[in-house]
This record gives C-alpha cells, structure tokens and sequence, in this order.
C-alpha cells in the first residue's frame, strides 16, 4: 500500500520543541539518565564544566575516541594471546594463490571489536535507553554464534563451522526477538513505516507481521552479507564504519523532534542515544583496521563481521531506514548477491557467472592486486553512503 499525503499524517505526530525568546534550539540533545561518566553532569550546578557530559554531540565523539583508544592499546596483546592459543586461519586452497601466505594469521580479532564497543557504550550510553540493550544484545549475542563456528574452524579442525541449519536457527531466534521488542517499544505509528528513500509522500504501513518480516531480513542478510564481504585484508571493517556513520547522522536527526520534523524522518524517541553505539562501532573498527590493513595481523573472523552486519540492520531498524541501508551498505548487496547467482547459476547450469565469489574475489583472479580491489571498494562504499545521506534532503 502506497500512501500519497498520508506519510505526512504519521509524522504529525512528532511533537514541535518549544523554545523560549531569543534562545537558539537545542540542537545537541539533552539526556536524563545516570550510567558512568553521565552521572558527572549531576554535579553541573557546583561544576557547570561538567553539563557537557548531558550531550549526545560530546558523548558520541568520546565513544568513538574511547572504543579507538580500546582496540589500539589492546590489539596487540589480543593479537600475541590469538597466536599463543594458535587460533590461526586456515586460507582455502581453491582461492587466490596469493592468499596461501595467509595461512596461519590470528582470526577471531572479532572479539576485540565487539568488547571494545561493549565497554564504549557502557561507558558513554543512557543505560535507561532500551535502544542501547537491545543494540548490545544483538551484538553480542550473533557475535557468540560468530565465536563459536570460528572456534570449531580453528580448535576442531571442522573447516564447516556449525552447520547452516544452527546457524540460521540461532540468527533468526535474534532477529525475531529483537523485532518484538523494537515494535513493542514504538511510541506511534511512524515508528512502523517502511520510508521509501527520495519520495517525500510515499511509505509503507507495515503492521506487526510485515515489521517483524522486514525487521528479520535487515538483519539476518546485512549480518551475513557483511561476513561474506570479509574476505580481504580490512575490505570489510573500513565499509562498516564509514556505513555506522552514516546511520549515526540519521539516528542523531530521528532522535531530534526540531530536526526530525524539518527533514521529514518519523520521530524515533531516544534514537539519539543510538548515535552513542554507531559512534563507539566506527572508533572500534577504526582501531582494529590499524591491524587488519594489508597486510593483516589479525583477521575478524565471524564472532565481528556476523556480529557488525547484525548491528548495522538493527541500528537501521530503529531510525526506520532499511533502505537507506541497502543503498549505504551497497557494497555489502553486492557481495552477497554475487555468491547467490554464482551459487544458484552453478546448480543450475553446471557454469560460473565469475571467476570466483564473493565478487572482491573474482577481481582478485581477474589481476586486480588485493590492495587495488579493497581500495576502490572502500571508494565505492564512500560514494554510497553520500548517496544515502543525500536522501535526507532530496525527495
């Protein structure tokens, strides 16, 4: 159903801020909570110094410095504790040729990924923002499924990993959990659109089924579509944070009932503090790439780029921007498309569309040097999320 004049409907019921004479708007949104360094602004009135620690604006900018400091202090330890438990990656011998030097580099660097988020948010967060937990727990809990398939690659020698069946039974219990929670938690209904990117008055209504569906295919495909992208020496990590911050953008204007109503984007109560967690995932996969660059120390393996991709759909979930989402995490579709056809094409035919996939992979025998095909990726994923954020003006 296509509604013509009706999106309007949904968001007048975004409340207008009121703002005293004279007084310029709020434009860096206050928060009521106490969780660690937010408790310091209590103190403001012996302190006013400490009144910055109410901003989301500053907040976020110190998750992401915070999440930053984590993964560069630590990556080295967590890199010499890898090789020490001899968690080492086993490079396929049906791949690119140039990948046989690989063989043995630490994975499962993941988890410095995930813990360093974990810590940042804790620290930075509203721990009375429901958005916050439910974020931490998708995270955390696909990052488990993520440690445990890499944990049976390396320790047991089982080059499968858990089976696709425990797999998609595991995402999909998440997925379906969180999108309960997420629908149960909207305030109205814009928070149960589907927003078509470039059409102002055109959404979708989508019900508690129709959520829920789309809620569990964001996050499922974007978790192992991101896990798919994860083939080469930091393809995925710059990706998925150039895409956390533009969701972040996105997430700062749906928390904003002033911003929210000028650009047109339902009101999301407490998006703002999503911001927080965005912010805290681009520090942290910003600090691992200084490992994960050519060439890699450490690998993420499934426990990060399973866990990550989860995130991102949830992240985009919450800001009501699924689409947005595919066209930001364009490189993310395509990597995954690439396996679907080739896979579909070969059992159909008994012939390859590519040389090999994922597609980074068909480039790579195509002569394409692995630097080559991680940078123009990344430039790529830049042009993509300019695409993405344009839409917040161009309808």
């Amino acid at each position: 159903m296509i509604i013509n004049k009706g999106r309007l409907k949904f968001f007048q019921t975004t409340p207008k801020p009121k703002f005293k004479t004279g007084n310029k708007p709020n434009v860096t949104t206050k928060t009521k909570g106490s969780p660690m360094f937010l408790w310091l602004a209590h103190f403001s009135n012996w302190l006013t110094g400490l009144n910055v620690f109410q901003y989301t604006t500053f907040r976020a900018v110190m998750a992401a410095l915070t999440a930053l400091a984590f993964s560069l202090l630590l990556g080295p330890w967590t890199i010499r504790k890898l090789t020490q438990l001899k968690v080492g990656q086993a490079v396929r011998t049906d791949g690119p040729q140039t990948h046989l030097i690989k063989n043995g580099t630490p994975t499962m660097g993941g988890s410095l990924i995930l813990t360093a988020i974990t810590v940042s948010t804790l620290l930075w967060g509203n721990w009375a923002n429901p958005y916050i937990w439910i974020l931490l727990g998708v995270l955390l809990a696909t990052g488990a499924l993520g440690f445990y398939d890499d944990w049976r690659k390396v320790v047991y020698k089982d080059p499968n990993g858990v089976s696709a069946k425990f797999k998609m039974v595991w995402q999909s219990s998440v997925a379906i959990i969180a999108a309960l929670a997420l629908f149960f938690l909207a305030e109205n209904s814009s928070n149960n659109i589907l927003i078509v990117p470039f059409f102002k008055q055109v959404a979708l209504p989508l019900g508690v089924l129709g959520f829920v569906v789309l809620t569990y295919l964001t996050i499922v495909g974007t978790s192992n579509a991101v896990n798919l992208t994860d083939g080469l020496d930091g393809l995925a990590a710059f990706p998925v944070v150039l895409v956390a911050a533009g969701l972040a953008i996105f997430a700062y204007a749906s928390g904003h009932a002033q911003f929210a109503q000028y650009l047109q984007l339902p009101y999301v109560a407490g998006a703002n503090e999503v911001v927080i967690f965005c912010t805290a995932m681009c520090g942290a996969c910003l600090g691992f790439l200084w490992f994960n660059a050519y060439p890699a120390q450490v690998f993420m393996g499934d426990v990060g780029a399973l866990a990550l991709g989860a995130a991102l759909g949830t992240v985009a979930v919450i800001v009501r921007q699924e689409f947005v989402l595919v066209i930001m995490g364009g490189l993310f579709v395509v990597e995954a498309v690439s396996v679907m056809l080739q896979v579909g094409w070969y059992k159909r035919t008994k012939k390859r569309i590519f040389l090999m996939a994922p597609i980074h992979h068909h480039y790579e025998q195509k002569g394409w040097k692995e630097t080559q095909v991680v940078v123009r990726f990344w430039i790529i994923t830049i042009v993509l999320v300019l695409i993405g954020l344009s839409t917040l003006k161009i309808r």
